[in-house]
């Protein structure tokens, strides 16, 4: 029905297909997406072709051009007229570059958009808007070495010092093997961008200029499990035959890039995917892959190609020592939901995820019958200089969840606060705080 209403405004440029709920235009691509590599590459392609196939489009395969990391998906209607979608994935800052110079209609973004790209692109309307800015996917900074390196953990200070040269060897880590040699993406990219976000920028360090730069994820993948002293960041679904190291944040335990753990964003380099579609955008075949990568079709798809899709589930939590009596509590009677509600900075709204969350959380709760007092909301916060504002801070988050819930006819068994408590993540900087300022959904 969505789809069938977008037909209706489209101007006489384009031509309705019988074969097809979406119109074509008279010439080019129906539609051009430009930005991250580490959607492009493979997860993009792959909704697209879910929404050709959805479209009834026939003969789908893959073009490609001489220019490296892009490629044309093609396709024709029943009738045999072409079908064409174009993907550049050339790094997530083509991507709002494209947007300004009307050169694509969606970018794809493994980062938030920067607020001098946002300022940039005001006459587009507002990306950080909840229908202009949709995550479509969890993914995972996994921190790999060659397979033989028996190095158990990390903190993200070490990696700081190793990422910037300062660390040069593995003995200094308590490790062996002489010089590290650093792997790393090239500046366009996301997966950079994102990494030098949450590890080296916090800590006023830069990327040594003698790491080995990248463009593709999986050649950086493959040099790593290529050279015993090797150690790279990528993306998760591309740590191939290399290994994964467990990775620490400020006071957080110890987490490997497990699926649960980037799920909820617990794990300290876990990160959104992201479709920008500016709002004043006409192109009806922009709006259908992003409600069709929404979907529970297309978030299928972001499982098959290894990232982690955001359809809820319910997990049991081992209770440890290291919890408060309290949750170990809860952990022995209830299961958590895989999401986890987070907020905008400085606020106490939900963030344009959390909002995204709420419906799938909500459809979760009908499906399972958990509407009546089946449900216990759980807040936790940053640290403060008083423990009793954290707690009620933390409180405060939850109830502010509660409240969407009721709104929507839940009765809810209990709400509470754990304050600065379970950090995810280090307080020192923006990003750790507003990850630690969260709320968990517990079943029973």
């Amino acid at each position: 029905m969505i789809l069938r209403v977008l037909c209706v405004f489209l101007s006489s440029a384009w031509l309705t297909a019988t074969a097809a709920t979406l119109p074509l235009p008279e010439n080019g691509p129906v539609l051009r997406i430009q930005g991250s590599n580490t959607i492009g590459a493979a997860l993009g392609p792959a909704l697209v072709e879910g929404l050709l196939q959805q479209q009834g489009v026939l003969k789908i395969h893959r073009e490609n051009p001489d220019t490296a990391n892009e490629q044309r998906l093609v396709g024709q209607t029943a009738q045999g007229k072409r079908v064409v979608v174009e993907i550049a994935a050339h790094g997530s800052s083509t991507g709002f570059t494209a947007l300004k110079a009307a050169s694509a209609d969606l970018a794809a973004a493994s980062r938030p958009i920067k607020d001098s790209e946002l300022q940039s692109l005001q006459a587009r309307g507002d990306l950080k808007s909840p229908a202009a800015e949709q995550v479509i996917a969890i993914d995972g900074l996994a921190i790999i070495l060659h397979p033989d390196n028996p190095l158990p953990q990390l903190d993200t200070e070490q990696l700081a010092r190793i990422f910037s040269g300062e660390a040069k060897t593995w003995e200094e880590l308590g490790g062996s093997g002489g010089t590290i040699h650093l792997y790393a993406r090239d500046d366009q990219s996301g997966t950079y961008d994102t990494f030098k976000e949450l590890v080296l920028s916090r800590r006023g360090k830069s990327l040594s200029s003698a790491a080995k730069r990248f463009e593709s994820s999986e050649q950086l993948s493959d040099a790593v499990s290529a050279d015993p002293q090797a150690i790279g960041f990528i993306g998760l679904p591309y740590v191939r035959q290399a290994r994964a190291v467990a990775i620490i944040d400020g006071q957080s335990q110890a987490m490997l890039p497990l699926t649960s753990l980037i799920a909820t964003e617990d794990y300290p380099l876990s990160r959104r995917l992201f479709f920008y579609l500016p709002p004043d955008s006409q192109n009806p075949w922009a709006k259908a892959l992003v409600e069709f990568a929404q979907s529970r079709q297309g978030q299928a798809i972001v499982a098959a190609n290894g990232f982690i899709a955001q359809t809820v589930q319910a997990i049991a939590v081992t209770p440890n020592p290291l919890m408060p009596e309290g949750y170990q509590s809860l952990s022995r009677h209830a299961q958590r939901l895989t999401v986890n509600f987070r907020f905008e900075e400085g606020s106490a709204s939900l963030d344009n995820k959390a909002r995204q969350d709420l419906a799938r959380v909500l459809d979760y709760m009908k499906r399972h019958d958990k509407i009546d007092r089946a449900v216990t909301l759980v807040g936790f916060g940053d640290a403060k200089d008083d423990p009793a504002r954290a707690d009620l801070l933390s409180k405060l988050r939850a109830m502010a969840v509660r409240r969407e819930l009721v709104k929507n006819g839940v009765v809810l068994r209990e709400v509470r606060g754990f304050g600065a408590l379970m950090p995810v993540a280090a307080n020192s900087g923006d990003e750790g705080r507003i990850k630690n300022r969260r709320v968990e959904v517990w079943v029973y």
